[in-house]
């Protein structure tokens, strides 16, 4: 009992902790939290955080699959779901045997993917990124809401404890798979515990090799148990077979439910052979051995290789909405290095989008980098001083990055529409962009050559500018602005 609420405990903390990153909008949570994103097993990989990656082999060959019951949010989440369920049906779980087929697949199509590119793709299963979509698309929203409404009453008690933020929806694709995945996690967990985890998620799967091996598990002593059957009619993830004392090691998640269920403490959590036995498993340890070092170099291989607008505020006057322009390049942030660098590392988590203070962070609707962030600059440009975005990802696709360089960092460069400028449409001064440009790329030269007084138009030195969209943002045309940013597939220092 002592073992589980520690367990339970731990678990909680991380939770909380790792939801706070995509629901705080302050960045103190990041400042001081931010490690618990970073020590997620896929983004570790990916990251080759090396350090991390051999501490959670090291704690699964140690005490099973911890990871899966207290640093993985996915999986406790699903905790929370069937501890609810288990209220209005006890001792609801049955036995059955591994579906090692469907496991196998899932984490063989995984890998294919990843070498493949298609990482964003891959990222639909990844534990890690699937939570942090529900968080950032679904959770978040209610949280921001709530702050508001607060924001709202104490403004009228007189206080600034509380400010608004906006509160917008990112993407409709994106939104459209978290409210799937919310729904199939809670169906399944509420019927069946822990079936996502050891038939789906392929860092479950892989752990499960490892576990197989860990120096504690809980053991069965059948010399003291009465076959009462409530480990394993209690046990979620329906790996124990009281028949024959046996315990599935891939698939437990070393949640202790069945020791604290046992009344004659006849599970204990405890190497196998303090009571005198090694469990049986499906494969021979050569063979098992064989298999997931042969997955295992696989996925590290692979791994290794590979909206809605803001209104501006027009005071009394009606102001038309601004248009996404269509570029051809789309826009990395600062620290990503370039298109291919990012879609071969990003799980498209939505951290760095829930993160984002200045709005220019949004899914992408393309189906090579679905899900995947990029920029736009309709609520906002990216402010050279911001390094938020890299600060936060935890997977290695946004380098972290100084803000000295990234001021250097040419993500991009703008691109002047005359059509569009207010100057020939409207017969007007401007120089909006020029005044608002925090890198001098854009001067005014006059609109008709040898004539002075003639009005001003902009004219971009492509070499100085770094893509931040300052210019983009502040233009006042509508519907497109009359001067756009397009990305570059390589990133440069200037």
């Amino acid at each position: 009992m002592v073992l589980k609420r520690i367990r339970q405990w731990l678990a909680a903390v991380f939770f909380f902790l790792v939801t706070m990153l995509f629901l705080d909008f302050t960045g103190v949570w990041h400042l001081w939290f931010g490690w618990t994103a970073k020590i997620q097993f896929v983004p570790a990989l990916l990251a080759l955080n090396v350090a991390v990656v051999a501490g959670l082999v090291l704690l699964t060959l140690v005490f099973g699959r911890l990871y899966c019951s207290v640093i993985c949010p996915l999986g406790v989440f699903q905790d929370v779901v069937s501890r609810l369920g288990g209220r209005f049906r006890k001792n609801r779980f049955r036995y059955f045997s591994a579906l090692s087929g469907l496991r196998y697949a899932m984490l063989v199509a995984f890998i294919v993917l990843s070498v493949a590119g298609c990482i964003s793709w891959a990222g639909l299963v990844e534990p890690y990124s699937a939570y942090g979509r529900m968080a950032a698309n679904l959770f978040a929203p209610l949280y921001r809401w709530g702050n508001n409404a607060l924001a709202y009453m104490a403004e009228r008690a007189d206080s600034y404890a509380f400010y608004e933020t906006d509160v917008w929806m990112k993407g409709l694709p994106v939104l459209v798979v978290a409210a799937v995945t919310f729904v199939v996690l809670v169906v399944l967990a509420w019927r069946n515990g822990r079936t996502y985890c050891n038939t789906v998620c392929p860092v479950g799967t892989l752990l499960g090799f490892l576990s197989r091996y860990a120096w504690f598990r809980p053991v069965i002593d059948a010399s003291k148990c009465v076959n009462c059957n409530l480990c394993e009619r209690n046990c979620k993830s329906s790996c124990i077979h009281i028949k024959s004392h046996e315990i599935d090691y891939s698939r437990c998640v070393a949640c202790m439910d069945c020791i604290a269920k046992c009344p004659k403490g006849a599970v204990r959590y405890v190497h196998p052979k303090a009571v005198g036995k090694e469990p049986a498993t499906p494969e021979s340890p050569d063979s098992s051995r064989r298999s997931f070092l042969t997955v295992a170099s696989l996925f590290a291989a692979g791994t290794w290789l590979k909206a809605q607008e803001k209104k501006v505020d027009g005071g009394l006057a009606a102001i038309e909405e601004k248009k996404v322009p269509e570029r051809k390049v789309p826009l990395k942030p600062a620290g990503s290095q370039g298109l291919r660098h990012f879609s071969n590392h990003c799980t498209a988590c939505q951290l760095c989008v829930s993160a984002c203070p200045n709005g220019v962070l949004r899914p992408s609707s393309a189906l090579g980098t679905w899900m995947q962030p990029e920029m736009s600059y309709e609520r906002g440009y990216c402010r050279p001083e911001c390094v938020r975005c890299s600060e936060v990802c935890p997977d290695g696709a946004i380098r972290l990055v100084t803000k000295a360089d990234k001021s250097a960092i040419q993500i991009g460069h703008a691109v002047f529409h005359p059509e569009n400028c207010i100057v020939n449409t409207d017969g007007v001064e401007c120089g909006n962009c020029a005044r608002h440009c925090p890198s001098g790329a854009i001067q005014m030269v006059p609109s008709a050559a040898g004539n002075p007084a003639s009005r001003k138009l902009p004219v971009v030195n492509e070499a100085r500018c770094i893509g931040c969209g300052a210019c983009e943002n502040l233009c006042p045309a509508r519907p497109f602005s009359a001067i756009h940013v397009e990305g570059h597939e390589v990133h440069s220092f200037i």
